[in-house]
């Protein structure tokens, strides 16, 4: 089974136009759960435009399901993470100003730095995952971190998909077949729809979570949260 977790960055974002608490974070991380989704991810960063530090804090003890914090690991990010002790944390090379993530790792001009980080939070007991492209060298490196999943960035598939999903599907299962034979479990985003998910999870079919957030805010704006989320499950059946 393929797990959903829903990004709520976009909800934050919207929060924050107008100071108040409209719409009420912690309320739509709980009617995400209430409606199905298998988990709430976050990507805090440091200006905090959308995710706050604080909103981290409070969303932890009322996330029932599995808990994702998304980020690039500084030391205030990873002091953040130790302190909420996530389910996982997603570890992805995002500069500080990023409007948002656009490349993987390259895991082997990181290495030390990798394994340093893994090292930290597995010793205390949250999973890690890697953000890192399809090159499959690339992924085997990060093998050797101690991680223990990856996150295939899917912009390239979601791109080429229109014109050609068997081309722009190719490389990910090449990526996900190299993951899991290195012991790997794969998770997978960015720019994953309602358009592109169901064939996506048909050729990945063991994919261990997908994270979605922009796409799918856009949708419940026009179909509502619970129908909307109902949908990116049926994809994944």
């Amino acid at each position: 089974m393929t797990n959903l977790s829903v990004n709520i960055n976009k909800i934050a974002t919207l929060r924050n136009a107008r100071g108040e608490n409209v719409p009420d974070l912690l309320k739509v991380a709980a009617d995400c759960e209430a409606y199905g989704a298998q988990g709430i991810t976050v990507h805090p960063r440091p200006d905090e435009r959308h995710i706050r530090r604080d909103d981290v804090y409070r969303l932890r003890p009322l996330v029932c399901t599995e808990f994702n914090i998304e980020g690039y690991p500084s030391q205030s990010f990873m002091d953040l993470v130790l302190q909420v002790r996530p389910t996982q944390v997603t570890l992805v090379p995002d500069a500080p100003d990023a409007l948002t993530s656009s490349a993987g790792w390259d895991v082997a001009s990181n290495m030390e730095f990798l394994v340093s980080v893994v090292d930290r939070f597995k010793a205390e007991g949250i999973r890690t995952s890697i953000f890192v492209g399809t090159d499959t060298d690339n992924i085997r490196q990060a093998a050797k971190t101690g991680t223990d999943r990856i996150e295939l960035y899917t912009k390239p598939y979601a791109d080429l998909y229109p014109s050609d999903p068997e081309k722009a599907v190719a490389p990910f299962v090449e990526a996900a077949d190299v993951a899991l034979k290195c012991g790997l479990g794969v998770n997978a985003g960015h720019d994953l729809s309602l358009v592109n998910l169901e064939y996506f999870h048909s050729m990945i079919p063991r994919l261990s979570e997908v994270s979605i957030g922009h796409a799918l805010i856009c949708d419940a704006l026009y179909l509502g949260l619970e129908e909307t989320i109902h949908r990116y499950l049926n994809c994944l059946k």
